[in-house]
């Protein structure tokens, strides 16, 4: 923890007078937290999941309300570049690394994409530079939203020229043992304990858990939560049956009609319990998939009925086909599309899709995708 300095802005004079440096000092004497990590990372993707990672940690324990475009986090990253063919008495050592090139530092970087941009942009200029037969100074950098490259703020202070002083009137701070144990004692699961346990007690691919820890500062998974849980009560079923299914209405089919309005998540109109309607009604055989994902819009768009009274007064309800019903129209498509049998038949099973959607269409809503997939398939092999 630190006291946060005065603000420096610059301007630079574009008619040949000298730049002005502008401090503001509204900020002097605030708090501020840093965390220092010191891995070597070798890929600027790394280093953006690095700070992602740092963010879902310090969100998790309430340290860090808001993410790094609302101002709750900034990054400065540290890059260097070396020859391969550097003498070992040239290169330089960092907080005990050694072998590194000369380092330049990049500060306040605001989110995760400006991390892997700002680091691109200066690994590439410092290679610049070594190519031309120049050095690198050491010094402090910035970046803009939008540049190709790193723009000097200033020479690389030395210690000396922070002027640090200790301060007599603050004594040694001596954190108890019992404080240690009960923040300890009192922490939330934090992210990567939260990901093992969507994987392995809820059946999620280790990307979608993931997505579902980090979005939304924890409310898509509370959300997911909530949903899993009535559902699980309605059918008598197990986490670990239906969270696959769960967690793909939540992340992608509630996800992608929030992404066409560019509503945020906390603006969701469909509550947990009206997606778990929807979802019994699916796992029921009560209605289609189309239509379970026509009532989500539905209740997306505003419709204030109970789910069940819009399957009833919408006459949504399934009426399945007999299995003669589904090979008759199933016979009739494929003689249509022979062409597509042929290549189904020589290895492209990606057509069969194409298939079903086809029969899907026809049927309107009284088709089962699984069901229409079965008898293609049957009929296809024979």
């Amino acid at each position: 923890m630190e006291q946060d300095t005065a603000k420096s802005q610059e301007h630079a004079d574009s008619l040949a007078g000298p730049s002005i440096s502008l401090l503001d000092f509204n900020r002097v004497s605030h708090p501020l937290i840093e965390i220092i990590t010191l891995p070597q990372i070798h890929h600027p993707t790394t280093a953006a999941a690095c700070v992602r990672k740092i963010q879902s940690i310090l969100q998790a324990v309430n340290s860090c309300t808001t993410g790094m475009e609302m101002g709750g986090l900034r990054a400065d990253v540290n890059v260097s570049v070396k020859r391969r063919d550097d003498e070992a008495g040239k290169t330089q050592a960092y907080y005990g690394i050694t072998g590194l090139g000369q380092r330049t530092e990049i500060k306040n970087l605001s989110s995760f994409k400006v991390v892997e941009d700002a680091i691109i942009a200066e690994r590439d200029r410092q290679i610049r530079v070594l190519e031309g037969g120049g050095a690198v100074e050491g010094e402090t950098r910035g970046w803009t939203i939008g540049s190709t490259e790193t723009r000097r703020l200033r020479g690389k202070e030395g210690e000396v020229d922070y002027r640090y002083m200790p301060d007599p009137d603050l004594g040694p701070l001596v954190i108890g043992q019992s404080v240690i144990d009960h923040l300890q004692g009192s922490l939330p699961v934090l992210p990567d304990a939260l990901t093992a346990e969507l994987v392995e007690s809820f059946g999620l691919t280790m990307k979608d858990a993931k997505t579902l820890v980090e979005l939304d500062n924890g409310e898509r998974w509370e959300y997911f939560r909530d949903a899993i849980d009535a559902v699980c009560v309605l059918r008598d079923s197990s986490p670990l049956l239906i969270g696959k299914l769960v967690s793909n209405w939540v992340l992608h089919e509630l996800g992608g009609l929030l992404g066409m309005t560019d509503l945020a998540w906390e603006q969701n109109p469909v509550s947990a319990q009206s997606l778990t309607e929807i979802l019994a009604c699916l796992l029921d055989h009560r209605v289609t998939g189309t239509t379970a994902k026509a009532l989500l819009r539905m209740k997306f768009d505003g419709d204030e009925r109970p789910v069940e009274q819009i399957v009833k007064e919408d006459n949504l309800l399934l009426h399945p086909l007999s299995r003669e019903e589904y090979i008759d129209m199933a016979n009739k498509l494929l003689v249509k599309h022979d062409d597509m049998v042929q290549a189904i038949r020589k290895g492209h099973e990606g057509k069969v899709m194409f298939l079903v959607g086809q029969m899907m269409r026809q049927g309107e809503g009284r088709i089962e995708a699984t069901r229409a997939e079965d008898v293609l398939r049957e009929l296809i092999a024979a």
